[in-house]
């Protein structure tokens, strides 16, 4: 039994609210279980000096652990980014920019701000899968106003942990987990089941290939279950719109 009841397979409770914020071109507010996290979306008419006059546009993604969102204080990063913030942004802009096609974007720059309001394990995960519900919001508004086709978007990108606990293969772990996994993956992977990132160690001892199989299989249905709830989540805001207009 894991720590919260759930089975081995099961996520936990995840919610994703469209457009919790007026200002932001689009936005998401995701939860996993007591992880929450605010994803919003900012479109500028510019792209990074290294890429302009190539006619493409460019997706990066921002992550920030505000100061309470842990048992502890978490001091502000004021003096520049830690490793772990970097390795993290990094991600998130690679999983977000394999949902865009950037040529269909045009010079134009995509930036995901991802703020951890509450970190129960999960946070990056959780940033990538809310993060593309605020990119989606934001270009189908460019979209919807003709400035780009709907080409610009691609397939659905999600992420989800899995792990090794006294074991067992465990989707979505949450901190207590985590924190005493075997083995521990965060996965990435868009709608067609590809892979976009897999990131992964063995927190003790080896692990066979039989194992990593098995982990990926695991990510691989918690991601289709995620893509569903991004789909909705969408589909909810496309509706919502449609009735205030």
């Amino acid at each position: 039994m894991r720590i919260d009841g759930r089975a081995n397979d099961a996520l936990r409770e995840v919610t994703i609210t469209p457009n919790p914020l007026e200002f932001a071109d689009g936005s998401a507010l995701i939860t996993f279980g007591k992880t929450r996290v605010l994803c919003a979306a900012t479109i500028e008419a510019n792209v990074p000096p290294w890429m302009a006059g190539r006619g493409t546009g460019w997706v990066t993604g921002e992550y920030a652990m505000l100061p309470r969102s842990t048992l502890t204080r978490t001091p502000r990063e004021t003096k520049g980014v830690s490793g772990r913030t970097q390795e993290i942004q990094r991600l998130i802009g690679r999983a977000l920019r394999a949902a865009v096609n950037m040529s269909a974007l045009g010079e134009r720059m995509v930036i995901v701000d991802c703020d951890v309001l509450q970190a129960d394990g999960g946070t990056r995960t959780a940033s990538v899968t809310g993060g593309y519900v605020a990119l989606v919001l934001a270009l189908n508004k460019l979209i919807k106003q003709g400035l780009i086709g709907p080409e610009a978007l691609l397939m659905p990108v999600a992420a989800v942990s899995v792990g090794v606990i006294s074991g067992e293969a465990m989707l979505d772990l949450c901190y207590a987990e985590d924190s005493h996994a075997e083995v521990d993956f965060n996965v990435v992977m868009n709608a067609a089941g590809e892979f976009i990132e897999v990131q992964g160690t063995a927190e003790g001892q080896p692990f066979a290939r039989r194992r990593l199989d098995e982990l990926l299989d695991l990510a691989h249905q918690g991601i289709d279950r995620l893509i569903a709830l991004q789909r909705q989540a969408i589909e909810a805001s496309h509706l919502s719109s449609k009735e205030i207009v």
